[in-house]
């Protein structure tokens, strides 16, 4: 999802209903602040989060809202679905509906789901070009031998893409559990890689997105906002 941007002037003719040779002489006699600061530059690039006061006004106020959620197995990652419950439905907010999901978990995977206002920031997150890692937990239906590890190391080639899968780390928690860390977002990509052994994912879980980890405290079903601390864990390489 893209973020809105505009010229300043255009933005508060439209808003306001006036030409912008009107908004030229606003800013020029200061009566337009961007953030706190007095604006004069009519080709000024604001976006929906640039708080805008004019002559006494306030045109815009919208804050970024950035979301962990710890989705459960059986809420389909959507805002809408007309069969399933979706994250959205799980949150109690009145600014829900200008949320979107950075990025999507199965309805039968569970874990760290994000949720944003911000385009720039979850197109910045999720571009492939970026290689934010995904770690998950796997649970299989037979025992994982030390074969997997090489082999995911490798990458598989999925003949229906016509795409060979970028390398994966896998380390082996027991018998029947590994951890798998992934790059990019195939579809139903770790449960197709463990297909290759004929070994079936029994239950997928999250863990981390880049540096950030899902809050333990988090019940499935539960969400918060991001620290400063956590926004800054994602934006590092």
């Amino acid at each position: 999802m893209e973020s809105k941007r505009w010229r300043l002037d255009r933005f508060i003719s439209h808003k306001l209903g006036i030409n912008r040779k009107h908004v030229r002489l606003m800013l020029a006699q200061g009566k337009v602040t961007v953030n706190g600061d007095i604006a004069r530059d009519v080709a000024q690039i604001i976006d929906e989060f640039s708080h805008i006061l004019c002559d006494g006004e306030v045109l815009q106020q919208h804050s970024p809202v950035y979301l962990m959620m710890h989705k459960p197995v059986g809420v389909v990652s959507a805002t809408c679905d007309y069969k399933h419950k979706t994250v959205i439905d799980l949150l109690n907010r009145e600014d829900k509906d200008g949320l979107h999901l950075v990025g999507r978990l199965d309805l039968n995977t569970s874990g760290l789901l994000l949720l944003t206002n911000d385009g720039r920031w979850s197109t910045a997150l999720m571009s492939p070009e970026n290689k934010v890692a995904k770690q998950y937990l796997v649970t299989l239906a037979k025992p994982i031998t030390q074969e997997y590890v090489s082999a995911f190391a490798e990458g598989f080639y999925f003949e229906y893409e016509n795409i060979t899968t970028k390398p994966a780390k896998l380390e082996i928690v027991s018998d029947y559990q590994a951890r798998v860390t992934i790059v990019e977002g195939r579809y139903h990509q770790i449960k197709r890689m463990f297909g290759r052994f004929r070994n079936p994912v029994v239950a997928l879980h999250r863990e981390s997105i880049g540096a950030l980890s899902l809050d333990a405290q988090l019940t499935p079903s539960e969400s918060r906002e991001l620290t400063q601390a956590e926004l800054e864990l994602l934006s590092k390489p």
